[in-house]
C-alpha cells in the first residue's frame, strides 16, 4: 500500500511565499507610515531606520492646521459622493436599458458607450475644457456660452466629467444581462411599467453592482488628479491630490507632512473598500440571478 505524499512541506512554503509577497508589497506602505510618524530630523538620518527614535503626530498637526488639506478634503468628498450618486442612478438605469429593453438602435448605442471608454482620458482633457467653460449661462457667460468661465472651478465642473462612466455602464448591463427575464415578466403581468420594474423588482437585486459602481466612482473621483488641475484655479475650490502636490511645489519636499496627508487621504478609500468587500467580490464575479 502506498504511501500518500506529504503535503505538509510545500504548504509551508507556499506560506513563507506568500508572506514574503505580502510584506514586499506592504512595504511602501510601512515606510509612509513610518515617514509620517518621524521627526524633521529622523527623516534623512542616517543609517535609515524603520522605527522613529522619537515618533511623533506633529506633522498630521501641521497638515491639518497649517494646510489647505481639510478644505481640499471637504471639496474630494462632496465631488466623491455627487459622482457616485450619479453613477449609481444614471450608470445602472443605462445598464437596464441597454440589457433589458430592446429599442431601436441598442446596439449601436452599447458599441458608441465601449468607444467611448477605450478613449483616453488625456485625448479628452481639451474638448472637456471648452465644453466646460462654454456652459451657457454659468459663471458668467451668455446664452451662447460666451464671456465668463462657465462652469470652471466650481463643484459642478469638477462632478460633470465624471458623472456617468462608460466602464459603470458596461459593467451595470452585462450584470442585469445574466438576471432571469422571467422577474420583469412577472413585473409586466402585475402591471408595472419599465421604470417600476427596474426600481422595485431588478435594483434591489443588483446591490452588489451597485456597491461596485459606486467604489469604482468614489476611488476614481476621489484620486483624480489631472482633470481639478485642469479645471480648479482657487486654493478654496483645490481637491485632495492638488493640495497634497503644493507640498512638492516648493522645490523641497517635506516628506513627513506629504506622508501625513497621504495617510489622511487613503483612509477613506480603505474605509469605503473594507464596508463594501463582499458586494464588491460579488459585483465583479457573480452574474446575478439566474433563471
Amino acid at each position: 500500500m502506498s504511501a500518500r505524499p506529504r503535503i505538509g512541506g510545500s504548504g509551508r512554503q507556499r506560506t513563507l511565499v506568500a508572506g514574503a509577497i505580502t510584506i514586499l508589497v506592504a512595504m511602501p506602505f510601512i515606510w509612509m507610515v513610518s515617514l509620517a510618524v518621524k521627526p524633521k530630523t529622523e527623516v534623512f538620518g542616517y543609517p535609515p531606520r524603520l522605527l522613529p527614535a522619537q515618533p511623533t503626530l506633529d506633522n498630521f498637526s501641521y497638515v491639518w492646521n497649517s494646510t489647505n488639506i481639510p478644505v481640499a478634503m471637504t471639496n474630494s468628498l462632496i465631488v466623491a459622493a455627487l459622482t457616485v450618486a450619479g453613477n449609481c442612478v444614471a450608470a445602472t438605469a443605462a445598464g437596464y436599458a441597454l440589457a433589458r429593453i430592446d429599442f431601436r438602435g441598442s446596439r449601436l448605442l452599447f458599441t458608441a458607450v465601449l468607444g467611448s471608454a477605450m478613449v483616453p482620458a488625456v485625448v479628452q482633457l481639451i474638448p472637456l475644457f471648452l465644453i466646460v467653460k462654454g456652459f451657457p449661462l454659468a459663471g458668467g457667460n451668455d446664452l451662447f456660452g460666451q464671456g465668463g468661465s462657465g462652469l470652471l472651478d466650481s463643484y459642478a465642473g469638477l462632478v460633470l466629467p465624471m458623472l456617468v462612466q462608460p466602464l459603470n455602464i458596461y459593467l451595470a448591463r452585462q450584470y442585469f444581462l445574466d438576471m432571469s427575464p422571467e422577474l420583469a415578466d412577472a413585473g409586466r403581468l402585475d402591471g408595472a411599467g419599465e421604470l417600476r420594474i427596474f426600481w422595485q423588482i431588478y435594483l434591489p437585486l443588483a446591490r452588489p453592482i451597485v456597491a461596485t459602481i459606486a467604489i469604482l466612482s468614489f476611488t476614481g473621483a476621489w484620486e483624480d488628479f489631472l482633470w481639478p488641475l485642469v479645471a480648479v484655479s482657487s486654493p478654496q475650490m483645490q481637491t485632495l491630490p492638488l493640495a497634497l502636490s503644493s507640498f512638492a511645489g516648493s522645490g523641497v519636499i517635506q516628506y513627513g507632512p506629504l506622508m501625513a496627508g497621504t495617510i489622511i487621504a487613503i483612509v477613506p478609500v480603505i474605509v469605503i473598500f473594507i464596508v463594501g468587500q463582499r458586494h464588491f467580490v460579488q459585483g465583479l464575479g457573480s452574474g446575478g440571478v439566474k433563471g
